[in-house]
């Protein structure tokens, strides 16, 4: 057989091979499409605990100096999740960011008792000699950065009014994350700078009504015992459970069933009432105590869930 007439193997075409290329891409791209739409939507909220203390204090108390009132963060906590529960309804919590700040970084009991409940992380800045907080800021804007940036979160409610947090805003945003900025309503003009106002995807300003469970002016000693042993967490959950009873006994089997899709949390108007009522009957008070007031809650849960019959 000659040249002429040896088989020639025919050259690829190069618009089939680039067809073929184009319909994988197709594919892994619906493939994560399909993925991102299987993935529940995530918030998180960020509380700079400074201005929480300045605004509330000042609205409730009529002061900004922390020493003058008491701030039942844990209630408030509880409170600015359940906010965001119905805010974000398709939505499920990261967790929720306290930014405060402390001598050396060194935790007070208060914020030791705050990193203590569930769902929460404690960041400590630094205070100076006129107990202003430095470096705040700056772990805000780390954290939303880097939620956003890694799509941990959808969306962020972020509890502050300070210029300085602009940058923040736009760091989470340059990644697709929506901020939502949440507010203190105030009686001498606005306590957010006006910069904030407008990078934030929305605005939510907490009335005097939301604040006033949350705040108390010093000393708070209603039900407290000079110089007696606290109560053990056993009778703090009996407390709770006996509340349950009572409150089924007054309002209904119906009324309480309600509460029990949000559990382990309680909405923050039921929560107070739960506390006042248990330092009614404990005589004394609970406030400060993290780990009495889960108890006392376990207490109002379990007997929930026994009334009811559930696992």
């Amino acid at each position: 057989m000659n040249d002429a007439e040896t088989p020639r193997t025919p050259s690829p075409d190069p618009f089939a091979e680039l067809g073929d290329r184009l319909e994988r891409t197709n594919e892994l791209l619906r493939r994560m499409l399909a993925e991102v739409a299987k993935t529940p939507s995530t918030h998180a909220i960020f509380v700079d605990a400074g201005y929480v203390y300045a605004a509330a204090g000042l609205l409730v108390a009529g002061t900004e100096d922390r020493r003058s009132f008491d701030l039942d963060a844990e209630g408030l906590i509880e409170a600015f999740i359940d906010k965001a529960r119905t805010i974000f309804a398709d939505s499920r919590l990261l967790r929720v960011y306290w930014y405060d700040g402390a001598r050396r970084r060194i935790h007070t009991p208060e914020q030791q008792s705050i990193a203590e409940l569930p769902d929460v992380k404690v960041r400590l800045g630094n205070l100076n000699a006129n107990n202003q907080q430095k470096g705040v800021d700056s772990f805000i804007r780390s954290d939303l950065e880097s939620l956003a940036r890694h799509r941990a979160i959808s969306d962020a409610a972020l509890v502050g009014g300070d210029e300085d947090l602009v940058s923040a805003v736009e760091a989470a945003q340059g990644y697709g994350a929506r901020v939502h900025l949440w507010g203190i309503e105030s009686a001498d003009g606005p306590n957010q700078a006006e910069p904030l106002l407008w990078e934030v995807d929305s605005r939510r300003t907490f009335d005097l009504d939301f604040w006033r469970p949350y705040v108390t002016r010093r000393p708070v000693t209603t039900y407290e015992n000079d110089g007696g042993p606290p109560p053990s967490r056993d009778e703090v959950r009996f407390v709770g459970a006996q509340i349950a009873a009572m409150w089924i006994a007054q309002r209904g089997s119906d009324t309480l069933a309600e509460l029990l899709p949000g559990h382990p949390y309680l909405p923050g108007p039921v929560d107070q009432e739960l506390l006042i009522d248990a330092e009614r009957l404990l005589g004394r008070s609970l406030r400060g105590h993290a780990a009495l007031r889960r108890a006392l809650r376990d207490g109002f849960w379990q007997h929930l869930q026994a009334q009811f019959q559930l696992p």
